[in-house]
């Protein structure tokens, strides 16, 4: 294969490079983009025959970033990439969601999309390269693919919208979204606003999709400069459609009886269904040589049709409502004695249980990525048991599906969260636990976690509710119908699956696929505002249950507070090789963390009872106070020498008491005098100005005896 270079040139100078024919040969594509000195390499190798009784497409998506692309090297004992981490799923979703539905219906053959960062630019960011490079790998090869696809960050600076920002700009961004689609569509959202309205989310999806419309031509002149390049011949499964229109006729109106029935029970519906398949395959001869998978395929296909109708043709879905009716909701709060936070939160036949935890600095999350090194305050994690839906399936670690559901939570909740140290010093850990599920979880997870934040007397900024939309249409005759807080059922036979999160003032999160061609930015209008209408009617049930943060912490959860010091006392506090501060919380049971700013330094005293923390404070506040001449102080006897007594008088602060300051009498020996460990009263009469030593007095203390004359004082 010839090696051949596209350019794509963008807003701001900056080019994008896509080249392929020089790595990779064996792949069936493989392709290298490029972004300032960012490198991603994608790959995609393909099965010719199907998989073998698989009725989906066995379609894998892995992105890695290579730390030695950064000039790193791992962490951990082994020294080596691993198994993918949260970002890297993340990333891999996001270009699996654009891919998937523009593979041939029904072709089943294994596919494998590798995309490795194989040199980081930190001012490139790759994310948003990823889709791109699989796309290209696609369309040089043989594999069947209806693309070009492309994916573009967008986000909005200032008034403006930026396509594939620098850091810089997007660390200042109000809006971050992630846009990929064709040449002629959108196919997937997903991003988050520091609450923005609908219409300024349109226009980025606008604004994203004139520079993916460039990106896919340049994709097309690569494919054309490449040559040469012969698709697989794809033939889906052969049709019967004698077969499917019997089966059509037999059980479709049936179908719709079903659906019609108006079942508000997932399992009561199912069940329903499953009958009308039994009957259908009871009535077949003993012996008929028909197909199986057919007629299960075409038994499907009727159903969904039966229920597709339902909805265009009535406006009333399988389970009664109308198109933007809102399931019934009940939540409760403080639901567990022992957690910091925590809360019910339950849609219809969905529910989280969901808890706070508050932690301190020294319970962040550790972040080590290849373009990437730090802490995160802020953690979400997010359960799908499979008794949630009735199922048994094996206890694992957490699949791509409940990273991606978690991330989108997250995404909605940490833009409501504290950031300053001073009103909250906490890492906050929040748990979502599903435990029924029939449609959106994940926004249940929102709503549940917004309630337990509140519970737990974290003050968010305004409380977040979610809502996941649907949409069902028919290209033939026009008609749609947009669906609020949809059902499991309808979001597998809807052509829209839109998730979107909010507080009364605009969106913080969204998630959107959508799996049919040619929608248009006025339907996209239309059902970001039927979502907003109806995310802030759950918002308003969440408000009968708790609509502001309480005012104090549960009486079990870890107090904090935050002292300021001066920067030079902060090596006071922690003492030699930290003696001072671990001996604190040794004896009072608290947890200090001590912290440098631009400024100061910060002491986080963290306890859970108010003696500890009390007398923490003390002596930190002991050790940090500034000794004043002429102030009296209660002090210790540390050590005694031939010409006086050292006095620890302040804690970690010791002064010499002369053996001239201690009476008027004249002393002339410390015999006898003063004991190690005595309490005395002294007086600070001077500071070195030049040493810092104190020097301190008892006798001024004490009265004068008549008739006393003080002799004149040696220099010392």
């Amino acid at each position: 294969m010839k090696i051949v270079n596209k350019k794509i040139n963008l807003p701001d100078g900056r080019v994008i490079s896509i080249e392929t024919g020089k790595l990779a040969k064996q792949a069936d594509g493989s392709v290298v983009v490029r972004l300032g000195d960012t490198m991603l390499l994608a790959t995609v190798v393909g099965y010719e025959e199907p998989r073998e009784g698989a009725d989906f497409l066995p379609l894998s998506v892995d992105y890695q970033e290579k730390f030695a692309a950064a000039g790193r090297i791992p962490g951990g004992f082994l020294k080596r990439e691993g198994r993918l981490s949260d970002h890297e799923i993340l990333i891999s979703r996001l270009v699996d969601r654009a891919l998937r539905p523009l593979f041939p219906d029904n072709y089943h053959n294994e596919t494998q999309v590798n995309i490795f960062l194989i040199s980081a630019d930190p001012e490139a960011l790759p994310d948003c390269l990823a889709a791109l490079a699989a796309s290209a790998a696609l369309a040089v090869s043989k594999i069947p693919f209806g693309g070009p696809i492309s994916e573009v960050r967008v986000v909005k600076h200032g008034e403006d919208y930026v396509v594939n920002p620098t850091p810089a700009v997007l660390e200042e961004a109000s809006l971050d979204l992630i846009v990929a689609g064709t040449a002629d569509n959108i196919m997937m959202v997903e991003g988050e606003m520091d609450e923005c309205s609908e219409a300024e989310m349109l226009e980025a999806i606008k604004v994203a999709h004139e520079a993916i419309k460039v990106q896919c031509q340049v994709q097309m002149e690569l494919m054309e400069e490449v040559g040469s390049v012969e698709k697989r011949e794809f033939v889906g499964p052969e049709e019967d459609e004698e077969l499917k229109a019997s089966i059509f006729e037999a059980v479709y109106e049936k179908f719709l009886n079903v659906a019609k029935a108006s079942h508000n029970n997932k399992t009561d519906r199912s069940e329903a269904f499953k009958a009308v398949k039994e009957e259908y395959l009871d009535s077949l001869p003993e012996e008929h040589e028909l197909d199986t998978d057919q007629i299960a395929r075409y038994l499907k296909a009727a159903e969904k049709k039966a229920a597709r109708n339902l909805v265009l043709d009535t406006k009333v879905r399988l389970d009664g409502r109308q198109l933007d009716e809102i399931r019934p909701i009940w939540s409760e709060v403080d639901y567990l004695p022992s957690a910091h936070g925590s809360a019910v939160f339950t849609r219809g036949e969905t529910q989280s249980l969901t808890s706070v935890t508050l932690g301190t600095k020294l319970d962040e999350q550790m972040i080590d990525r290849a373009m990437f090194n730090g802490t995160n305050k802020f953690i979400l994690h997010y359960n799908f048991p499979a008794f949630s839906t009735g199922e048994v399936r094996p206890n694992r670690g957490p699949g791509r599906r409940e990273v991606g559901h978690g991330n989108l939570a997250f995404r909605a909740l940490s833009k409501v969260i504290p950031t300053d140290v001073t009103v909250n010093p906490y890492t906050i850990r929040v748990v979502s636990d599903i435990l029924e599920s029939n449609g959106s979880s994940s926004m249940a997870t929102v709503c549940a976690g917004s309630l337990a934040l509140m519970d737990a007397g974290i003050k968010i900024k305004s409380p977040v509710s979610g809502i996941a939309m649907g949409m069902i249409s028919d290209p033939e005759t026009k008609k749609y119908a947009i669906l609020s807080d949809i059902l499991g059922d309808e979001d597998h036979l809807g052509d829209m699956d839109f998730k979107v999160t909010g507080t009364k003032d605009g969106i913080t999160a969204c998630q959107m696929d959508i799996k049919i061609d040619g929608l248009s930015y006025d339907v996209l209008e239309e059902a970001l505002e039927q979502a907003k209408k109806g995310r802030l009617h759950i918002l308003g049930e969440m408000n009968k249950t708790i609509s502001e943060p309480n005012a104090d912490y549960k009486p079990h959860a870890p107090r904090s507070v935050t002292l300021e010091i001066e920067k030079d006392m902060i090596g006071a506090v922690i003492g030699p090789g930290g003696k001072i501060v671990q001996e604190i919380q040794k004896e009072t049971g608290t947890t200090i963390v001590i912290e440098e700013v631009e400024k100061c330094g910060l002491v986080n005293v963290f306890a859970t009872d108010a003696d500890a923390m009390n007398d923490a404070l003390g002596r930190i506040k002991a050790i940090i106070a500034i000794p004043e001449v002429g102030e009296v102080y209660t002090g210790i006897v540390k050590s005694i020498t031939q010409f006086g007594a050292f006095i620890e008088f302040m804690k970690g602060k010791e002064g010499l008491l002369h053996i001239s300051e201690i009476t008027w009498e004249r002393l002339e020996s410390m015999d006898g005098v003063m004991e190690v460990g005595e309490e005395v009263k002294v007086k600070l009469t001077e500071i070195d100005k030049r040493s810092g030593k104190f020097r301190l007095s008892r006798k001024v203390l004490l009265p004068k005896p008549e008739g006393f004359v003080e002799k004149p004082r040696k220099n010392r």
